[in-house]
Formats: structure tokens, sequence, C-alpha cells
């Protein structure tokens, strides 16, 4: 009995029903490999998600550790400060004051104990360093009005301090400092160009389809703003991990993607969306790869945009990427500019839509060898009507009636010619 369920149940498998035995198992233990001595099981390999290495929204997803040499980052004090985050810079732009006028406030406050104005401000013919300078709080206040210029007039240093007049000296020149480097920062934190990329659009998907005869590589860019990006350019990056002819494994290789770089087409007038396309040629990296390959691939496209915010003149640079799953074979974008009156209007709720196209499934290596041998032109047909072909005459052989011994594939074949003469002076025209 055994051996006949076992039978069965090799049966079921081979014609590719699931036994009841394993329905009934968990989800996790159904989806494994299940084995018999007459058929094995395999699911197909499923690919595993990409770790990105630009995110969409133009973020590196690039952690630095077990970083050394961290004096570097005081060595540019400024750029840290600014590159930090905003709760951070905050805390710190507040600490940097209050530790400034608690600093200068001890100091006044210190002048005052040496000199005794503590105990003897309510003496008649004293003179203080600064009058109605009596505590601590009053010293910190009087600091606090030296370096913010604010003159409310009820604590003021006297002539006859010549330490006073050193120490506000300082605090004057150091306080134009901090305040010089602190606004400074948050000034160019506010100011930078980067929120000026939030307004530059990529599209979600890259596309894969023919112009001109020619396999492109395309994907669509668009600014929201009215104000220009001044000398545009755009430029792309293949990452992908690679294996020299030495045996040494780069992991995150970057290749150069040409989108117009020779050409001038990577400089861009970006007044509207626009459609960058790379195309798959002899130079390219995607110029032996077919539909089938392309799908086993795995990179990453890092797209870079950068030029000049019109309105401030600084440098903006705007980032996206496209993993492999998000390069579609077969796809076009769909047009997002319109004639209005008067103006052209941009559709943005259409500007990452795609439509399927028909698309050949080879290489572009391929295809370029199809097209040169001129074995792919389905519309060439259509378009152009056929030519008549021309009539050519063959030469007419007649029998010689001296030769006697004639074979007999040669009467034959003489025949069929002559026939053939026959039938042209039949037709009209040849007369």
């Amino acid at each position: 009995m055994a051996g006949d369920s076992r039978v069965h149940m090799d049966h079921d498998m081979e014609i590719g029903v699931t036994p009841t035995a394993v329905q009934k198992l968990p989800k996790h233990m159904r989806e494994a490999q299940i084995s018999t001595e007459h058929t094995h099981l395999i699911a197909d390999p499923v690919k595993k998600p990409r770790q990105r290495y630009v995110q969409k929204d133009g973020k590196c997803n690039v952690h630095h550790g077990n970083v050394q040499e961290t004096y570097r980052y005081l060595s540019d004090l400024f750029t840290t400060l600014v590159d930090l985050r905003w709760r951070f810079s905050l805390f710190i732009f507040t600490l940097v004051y209050v530790v400034n006028w608690l600093f200068f406030g001890l100091l006044w406050y210190i002048i005052a104990l040496i000199r005794g104005d503590l105990w003897h401000s309510d003496e008649e013919g004293w003179t203080p360093c600064v009058e109605n300078l009596n505590s601590f709080v009053s010293a910190f206040l009087f600091s606090i009005e030296t370096e913010t210029t604010i003159g409310y007039g009820y604590r003021v240093i006297t002539e006859k301090c010549p330490e006073g007049i050193i120490l506000l000296l300082i605090q004057a020149i150091l306080g134009s400092i901090v305040n010089a480097m602190m606004v400074g920062c948050m000034f160019v934190k506010i100011s930078q160009p980067k929120n000026r990329a939030e307004t530059l659009m990529f599209s979600h998907k890259a596309v894969i389809s023919v112009r001109d005869n020619k396999l492109c590589l395309m994907f669509r860019v668009g600014d929201l703003r009215n104000s220009h990006i001044v000398e545009a350019s755009i430029r792309a990056k293949l990452i992908r991990s690679q294996q020299t002819k030495e045996g040494e494994f780069i992991p995150l290789n970057q290749t150069d993607i040409n989108i117009g770089f020779d050409t001038g087409d990577d400089r861009l007038f970006l007044v509207s969306p626009l459609i960058i396309s790379h195309e798959i040629n002899e130079k390219s990296p995607f110029w032996e790869l077919s539909q089938a390959q392309m799908d086993k691939e795995e990179f990453e496209i890092v797209v870079i945009l950068e030029g000049m915010v019109e309105a401030t003149g600084m440098t903006c640079q705007a980032r996206s990427s496209y993993l492999d799953k998000e390069v579609l074979w077969g796809w076009r974008f769909t047009p997002v500019l319109s004639l209005e009156k008067g103006f052209y209007e941009v559709d943005y709720n259409s500007f990452h839509d795609i439509y399927e196209t028909n698309t050949p499934s080879c290489s572009a290596k391929e295809l370029a060898a199809t097209l040169r041998e001129g074995q792919l032109l389905p519309t060439l047909s259509l378009l152009t009507p056929e030519l008549p072909k021309p009539y050519t005459l063959e030469p007419i052989y007649t029998h010689n009636p001296l030769s006697k011994e004639v074979d007999k594939g040669e009467e034959g074949e003489k025949g069929e010619i002559n026939g053939s003469a026959a039938a042209l002076k039949d037709q009209p025209g040849l007369d």
C-alpha cells in the first residue's frame, strides 16, 4: 500500500498536481523546493531587491564609517555647520550666542568685583567702571546690550575704566565675527540651491524603444518653476558590479552613458519637459543586451542635472536614479505639451505616463545588423507602391539542322527557351 501511494504521489508531481499532503503544509513549506526520485520541482529564481546607490529624491545612499581623521571636519568649520541638520544648526546657533554673552558678562562682573564696584557703588564720589552694574545678572544684561548695540541707556561704561574700554573693544570685534559667521551659516543654509532642486522633476520610469530605426534609452525631465535653470546640462552614469579580466571585482563601477556630450544635446533649454535620449550604439554599455538579457542584468542608472539658479546665480544639482526593474523595454512617453490660444500648456498630470509600442526584443547590435542587410523594413512595402519588373530578353536558341546528334536534355532546355521567346513575341508592344 505504501508503494502504491508513493507511485500516485510521483504521478501527481509529474502532471503538475500538488499532492494533498503538501497542500496541508504551511505556506512557507509549500513554496519550498520539493524533490522526488523522478522529478525536481525548482521554483524560478526571484530577483532580489537591489539596494539603491542614489535615492529617487537625489540623496546618496552611502554612509561614511570608521573615519579616523575627524579633525578634517573642523578645518572647514563653516561647511560643517552648513551641512548639519536644522535642529543641530539652531542649537549651535543659540548656544554660541548664549555662551558668548555669558563669557563677556562674567568678565564684566570680574572687573566690577576687582574694582570694588559691587560694594562702593552707592557711595558718593565713587566712579564705577560700569554704572548701575551691581550683580552678575546686570553684568550679563550689559554684555547683551554691548554686543547687540541695543543701548537702553541705564548701564553705561565710564571713561575712568581703561580695562573696561579694552574689554569693550574686544567684545565688539569678537561679536562682529560671531555675528558674521552665524548669520552667514543661517543665510547659506536657508538659500541652499538644493532646495531649488525640489522643483526639478524626473520621470518615475526610463524606457527603451526605437527612434529613427535605433534603440534608445529615454527618460523625461521637467522644471516646475517659471524662473529657468541657466546653463543647464545633464549627464548619466551606469552603476553596476564588474569583474576585470585580471579577476579584480569592482562592486560599484561607474560607466559614462552618452546622452549627447559629443553633439551638444546634453545642454538643455529647460523651459518645458524634455525627453533625454541615449542612443544605444557601439559605445553604449547596452549595445549587446537584448530584452531577455536586460531583465537578468542588475544595474542602476544615475542621472545628474546641473545648472545655475537664475534668481541667485548659485549652482544647483538635482539627482535621481533608475534601477534595472524601472527601465521598461518597449514603451514611450505620453506627450504633455499642447498648443493653446497664445501659449503652450504643459500637463504635468501626464508627466510620468507611458504607453506600450512595438519594439524588437533583439539587441541594438542585432537590430543594426538586420537593418544593414535590409531585412527589417515592414512598413516600406506598404508605403511604397511596387514597381513593375522590367522585361529582360533572353537569348533565343534555334536548332541547328546540321547537327544530327542532339542531347535530349539540351533539346528540352532549348525548347523551353524557344517557348519563352515565342511567348514574348505574343505580348503587345514587342513587335
